[in-house]
């Protein structure tokens, strides 16, 4: 099992001007949304999108303000390669936030904030939609743990890592992804820190081909059982990972009217 992520999921405090900083400044347009009771999701994502990049979801629960803990830490967004002091350029003239310009990131990367204080990250590749999600950073307090649980539980594969002298980034990824999937990035710090998780994380989602079959053998592999499937009325699931992360796993219809199981 090597699901494809499907998307990453954020809570935001106010839906329309959320909806409005993603579709002025990244281009996003929506793909679906479901209203329920009290609450509303928006699947959003660049026009052109690869048949297996990620969405990113947008949840509003009415009247809520949410707390952004620092076990989240980012997504990632591309732009080619040599466009990256443009594009931050582009949207510090349409008024974003300034928070990590190129120079203070060595010229390779930038980050700003989105209206909630989501924290967008800006990297250079050659594939890809302009925008589209790259990765999502997660911080993880054993590394060894996490890296177990995706590529036991879930049969990714390390894909890269960058070690420094405080802390470690670690990828993964399925195996024989399309450079244009967004992978999962693992922030570990030597000095044993904890985090707090907040609730403006939300979760990962992994796009699988049968959602029971795939269920029973995580719980084979000793995944947490957090929401089977069946207390899901059989439409999606959830486990976690050490960390308390939450994944999404899901089983989407490719001739379904709705991109939601619901």
């Amino acid at each position: 099992m090597d699901g494809t992520l499907d998307h990453t999921m954020i809570r935001v405090a106010d839906l329309e001007e959320s909806l409005d900083w993603y579709q002025t400044h990244l281009d996003y347009e929506e793909k679906d949304r479901h209203e329920g009771d009290g609450f509303t999701i928006v699947y959003l994502g660049p026009e052109e999108m690869h048949e297996d990049g990620a969405m990113l979801e947008i949840t509003h629960n009415e009247g809520e303000t949410p707390d952004i803990g620092d076990a989240w830490g980012h997504i990632a967004v591309r732009v080619p390669e040599g466009e990256l002091e443009a594009a931050y350029e582009q949207l510090m003239e349409e008024g974003v936030e300034d928070y990590r310009d190129p120079e203070s990131c060595g010229g390779r990367y930038a980050f700003v904030k989105d209206p909630d204080g989501h924290e967008v990250e800006i990297v250079q590749r050659d594939h890809g939609a302009k925008w589209s999600l790259d990765h999502t950073m997660i911080r993880v307090e054993d590394a060894d743990a996490a890296l177990g649980f995706w590529t036991r539980k879930f049969g990714y594969d390390e894909v890269g890592r960058w070690e420094s002298d405080t802390f470690a980034n670690y990828f993964v990824e399925p195996t024989d992804a399309a450079p244009e999937e967004m992978s999962v990035e693992l922030t570990y710090n030597y000095d044993g820190r904890s985090y707090e998780m907040g609730d403006g994380w939300g979760h990962l989602c992994v796009r699988l081909d049968d959602l029971q079959d795939d269920w029973d053998q995580l719980m084979t592999r000793e995944a947490a059982d957090y929401r089977d499937p069946e207390s899901c009325d059989d439409m999606y699931a959830f486990t976690k990972d050490p960390d308390g992360h939450e994944i999404e796993l899901l089983e989407r219809d490719s001739e379904a009217d709705s991109l939601f199981p619901f």
